[in-house]
């Protein structure tokens, strides 16, 4: 390799401005890093990869982004590489990170491998974590950066590039663990769902120079009016589709930790034409919905946020506020009086004054709102009011997932009770979040679909009294597997439980 800067192309012009009905204070410029590595020296090469990271390049460009193209990169470039992504995105800016070769996972943390990534056996991961890139440090740049959006696309979902005939492999799985956990502002999607491979071709006769999962995204991307949800649906059921032409099974998976719809190619087909109108000279640039509209009447970047959980007696409303306080308060919708969240009995030790009561409760029945909310700063000065949207039905799916993935060890429980029973009623109590559960029984591979119940807004953990949350089993049956479909069409881990 002739220095990484030969490899790195910073091409297009930079998007400045976004479309005219988006709030001032969200302007933002768009900038991509797209890696591609097929030139392993210790491990498998592969074919596609730098090839998939070019048409990503060709593809973000159309979209207004700023592209940086890095291509076979060691440790080292690797390093640099991301150093310059982190000079490029600035505050409010939406990043957009994309990496086809070889990835792995070692105890729930996602590497992604340099090209000179040793040939690790068994009780070698630590030469494997030294050498490569922690995906997860990837997006505490960017949050270190303070970008409002980051995109991060992984076709990476490939066979174990450690196996070696003769010998045991690293402690691991090829491809790459779901990122169950993003913050606030994150969007990943994954080439395949969890011990699946990604195909990257149908057949010897796929003349096509990108893998299945590329070929697809890129040109979902570039679909006019589509949000990234709905490119990333649209790409899982084409991929899927594709895969099951030659009987293999790769459905990518995807992860949502977005604050608002984010279209990157034009505005939303339901938006009245009057709005697109101020963005016709620049129709590849970002299009956010109305709500966006709501912006403060400062320009504070340390706006609340908040979190929301249900309980029997209704909502829980946490308010996360950077500064420190002297008082919050708040209202629902435009109108009428801010209420005080009052105090609570501990001293705040930066103000040393007691501190701020930061949650509030709301009804079961409360409908879809916005939360205005305001704070007293240090000087006393009134901050806000501050907009948070309140979505009673996307709240609910996002606090039960949460405790889902907090509590996988509590799903199934097996009982002796006239026969051998197992228990799914800590799913069911949870169900609002989950789209299908699959069991396996004495199998690793879940092909049993449980009957859970339908969702209940109004009293979302009570289970109905005619359900049945267990499975009667065989007496010699030993483990049974579990895998979650989520409401968003995210898959889990498979989760092994053992009598």
């Amino acid at each position: 390799m002739k220095g990484w800067l030969s490899r790195l192309l910073a091409v297009t012009s930079l998007a400045t401005c976004i479309a005219a009905f988006a709030a001032p204070a969200y302007a933002e410029k768009r900038v991509a890093l797209v890696v591609g590595n097929n030139d392993y020296r210790n491990v498998p090469k592969l074919q596609k990869a730098v090839n998939d990271a070019r048409t990503m390049g060709d593809t973000l460009k159309q979209l207004g982004f700023t592209v940086m193209v890095a291509e076979n990169q060691n440790r080292q470039a690797f390093s640099q590489t991301l150093l310059a992504f982190d000079k490029a995105v600035d505050a409010g800016d939406t990043a957009f990170f994309f990496y086809a070769g070889h990835g792995f996972e070692i105890a729930g943390q996602n590497f992604l491998l340099p090209t000179d990534v040793p040939a690790a056996t068994e009780g070698q991961e630590e030469l494997v974590r030294d050498a490569s890139v922690l995906a997860d440090r990837i997006i505490e740049r960017l949050q270190n950066r303070k970008v409002r959006t980051a995109i991060l696309v992984f076709d990476a979902c490939r066979n174990n590039p450690f196996e070696r005939a003769g010998t045991r492999a690293v402690a691991g799985g090829g491809g790459l663990a779901p990122m169950t956990q993003l913050p606030e502002g994150v969007f990943s999607i994954f080439s395949a769902g969890p011990r699946q491979t990604a195909l990257d071709r149908l057949s010897n006769d796929d003349a096509n120079p990108n893998s299945v999962f590329t070929r697809t995204f890129a040109k979902e991307l570039t679909q006019p009016g589509a949000n990234l949800v709905q490119v990333a649906q649209r790409t899982r059921r084409q991929v899927s589709e594709l895969a099951e032409t030659v009987r293999h099974k790769q459905i990518p998976v995807y992860f949502d930790q977005m604050v608002d719809d984010v279209f990157l190619n034009g505005l939303a087909k339901s938006q009245p034409e009057s709005a697109a109108k101020p963005a016709e000279a620049l129709p590849k640039l970002a299009a956010l919905p109305p709500v966006q509209q709501l912006k403060p009447q400062n320009d504070s970047v340390n706006a609340p946020i908040a979190m929301f959980s249900r309980h029997n007696g209704g909502w829980t409303v946490v308010f996360s506020i950077a500064d420190p306080t002297l008082g919050i308060s708040w209202r629902l919708g435009d109108t009428g009086n801010f209420r005080e969240t009052g105090f609570m009995d501990t001293l705040d030790p930066r103000t040393r004054k007691r501190m701020p009561n930061p949650s509030v409760e709301l009804p079961a029945d409360a409908p879809a709102a916005i939360i205005q909310v305001r704070y007293v700063d240090t000087n006393g000065e009134l901050q806000g009011p501050f907009p948070i949207r309140f979505d009673p039905e996307a709240a609910l799916i996002r606090d039960q997932r949460k405790i889902l993935d907090m509590t996988a060890t509590s799903w199934l429980s097996f009982r002796e009770f006239n026969g051998l029973l197992v228990y799914y009623t800590h799913l069911m109590s949870y169900r609002c979040a989950i789209r299908e559960v699959r069991v396996g029984i004495d199998s690793t591979v879940p092909d049993k679909v449980l009957k859970m119940p339908p969702c209940d807004p109004r009293d979302p953990s009570v289970i109905p009294h005619d359900a049945t949350p267990y499975l009667k089993l065989a007496p010699q049956t030993r483990s049974v597997s579990v895998e979650l479909t989520y409401r968003d069409g995210s898959v889990s881990e498979i989760k092994s439980f053992r009598r």
